[in-house]
């Protein structure tokens, strides 16, 4: 079977005073935003050597069929497909969604506090059936304060527009015009009389706030804000004690926030602090005082407090800390929670209000795991929250956590049903010197029978942009690699922020090459250690990760015994 070409069309390009040929520029077709609207509109070529590629590789890997089953049928069994979510209570109802082995979309449910009736109000696949669609992606699902609503956005098409619908709960009727090309999210007034929302441009950026009259067939929406930079996004949200809604707009490395408060009439967003390059914020409010997580004079962050926003005095409140990231803030009456992350862990620390004692949260005697917290309910007024870590031998588990008496109770384990022991796998954390004598932090996960002598094979994993950490959290997947004596191993390289802004601006723009040896001097690292051996190391990363992937086979081939280049076709 021949390898698919794809037709070459000469194009000469030039740029800072240099030209170059670019064969395939062709492919980039000018109206790809109305593609991803209507698959029909590709482009017909393009469209043809997409499906010769499949089936090329179909073919090639047609003796693979049976392994691919057996593995497939391994990673379906360690999924609970009927499954439920903890309860969250506001004032009237505990809410919460499930899963079933039937269908392929979640459940929301819930029932009046003290009842044991449960209503349904929202099927995710009789949704689909009724709709008839082929696709169907579901982007925000929000209950109105007053309980009464449900507002939900759709995507129909795979295009990431969004289409906002708000329904009646009780007679399940559409109550409101439906919302076209938005971002989905959905953001209800306090009365439930509006919601917010933000509408994508011609280039699919939101940069606008939108106010919609809940009961409205015909009326134009009020315009709240627009940003007027192009390179900017826009996003809306209220604040922890809900007297505010405070817009945020950014881009990767700057940001401003506009607020308004939440019972204005004819809401008019007021600036908090203008935009400095480089300087990213976001202000919170709660009992009195505002919040301020910022980056300014303070590359890893920290977090300031004032007392009113109309005449700002910012005071430092959690001081910054060298190659620790300082996480943002969640409110209780009494406590105040935050989150740290270093040397690619993340921490947990309560303050108590009232002494002013701020201890770290240790719910697990493993040292390498991903801790969270979320709430239990709406009214703050409680000690109880429920905290949940999950690590790379153990499966998500959720206790219900009592910050003044500090006892817990285990409310929710992740389940595998074909089964699974954390004591059958190691997890190592260790750390390498890289090129420029920089420690990078590796985290190494085998199988206790996996011998480490060279003879293993190992899948390495790597990322390395945007500022996106690589948490060492679980993964029933990988199992089925590492019950097959290949070590999953995950390269905190620079360009995350495993360790602080500082590791991501040493990971791009004319740094970029630091993330490509941290990967190799990883690979080289488990090489020396015997965890494998060269030429049987296979390299994986997706999105960005396959920039990295194509750097470091070209760098080092001899290393690796192959490598997965996860990159859709539109990256």
């Amino acid at each position: 079977m021949k390898v698919p070409q794809l037709k070459k069309k000469l194009e000469i390009k030039s740029c800072h005073n240099i030209e170059w040929e670019d064969n395939y520029s062709w492919i980039h077709q000018k109206n790809i935003l109305e593609v991803l609207k209507d698959k029909s509109k590709l482009d017909s070529e393009v469209k043809k050597y997409l499906e010769e590629e499949n089936a090329y590789t179909d073919y090639h890997l047609k003796d693979t069929k049976n392994i691919q089953k057996k593995l497939f049928d391994e990673i379906k069994g360690r999924i609970k497909l009927d499954d439920e979510s903890l309860p969250y209570k506001d004032h009237t109802y505990e809410y919460w969604t499930k899963t079933t082995t039937k269908g392929n979309y979640s459940i929301k449910l819930r029932k009046k506090i003290g009842s044991e009736n449960i209503e349904e109000i929202w099927n995710g696949d009789k949704e689909k059936e009724k709709l008839k669609t082929e696709y169907f992606g579901v982007g925000d699902l929000e209950v109105s304060n007053n309980d009464k609503y449900l507002g939900y956005s759709l995507d129909l098409k795979g295009s990431e527009y969004y289409t906002i619908y708000l329904r009646d709960i009780k007679t399940n009727k559409i109550i409101s015009k439906e919302i076209t090309e938005t971002s989905g999210g959905i953001t209800f007034s306090l009365d439930d009389k509006y919601i917010f929302y933000s509408k994508l441009d011609e280039n699919h950026r939101a940069r606008t706030i939108y106010r919609h009259k809940i009961g409205d067939f015909e009326g134009k929406d009020e315009l709240i804000f627009e940003e007027k930079s192009e390179a900017f996004t826009v996003g809306i949200g209220k604040s922890s004690d809900e007297k505010y809604f405070f817009i945020n707009t950014s881009d990767h490395n700057t940001s401003e926030q506009y607020y308004f408060k939440s019972d204005e009439l004819n809401p008019s967003p007021k600036l908090i602090i203008k935009r400095e390059r480089g300087v990213l914020y976001s202000v919170n409010s709660w009992d009195g005082k505002f919040y301020n997580h910022t980056n300014k004079n303070a590359e890893d962050f920290k977090i300031d407090i004032c007392d009113n926003l109309e005449n700002q005095n910012w005071k430092t409140y959690i001081p910054a800390k060298d190659e620790v990231l300082i996480g943002g803030l969640t409110f209780l009456k009494n406590w105040i929670i935050r989150g740290e992350t270093s040397d690619a862990l993340d921490k947990l620390f309560v303050k108590n209000i009232s002494t002013n004692i701020e201890e770290e949260l240790i719910f697990s005697d493993e040292t390498v795991y991903v801790p969270g917290v979320s709430l239990t309910q709406k009214d703050r007024n409680t000690d109880e929250v429920h905290l949940g870590y999950s690590s790379p031998k153990t499966p998500s588990r959720v206790f219900k956590y009592n910050l003044a008496t500090k006892s817990k109770e285990l409310v929710k384990e992740q389940e595998i049903p074909s089964g699974h022991n954390k004591d059958d796998y190691i997890v190592e954390r260790v750390e390498f010197k890289s090129h420029d004598g920089r420690m990078v932090p590796l985290t190494i996960t085998r199988h206790k029978k996996t011998k480490i002598d060279g003879s293993a094979n190992v899948l390495l994993y790597g990322y390395g942009s945007y500022g996106n950490s690589m948490s060492p959290s679980f993964s029933s997947t990988r199992l089925s690699l590492i019950n097959r004596d290949i070590i999953w191993a995950t390269a905190h390289i620079r360009g995350g922020m495993e360790k602080g802004m500082k590791w991501w601006k040493e990971g791009k723009l004319t740094n970029k090459k630091n993330t490509f040896e941290d990967y190799i001097y990883a690979a080289k690292y488990l090489i020396e250690k015997n965890y494998t051996s060269k030429g049987n190391i296979i390299g994986m990363g997706g999105s960005a990760g396959g920039l990295l992937m194509g750097a470091v086979v070209n760098q080092s081939p001899e290393l690796f015994l192959g490598i997965i280049m996860a990159v859709h076709s539109k990256t």
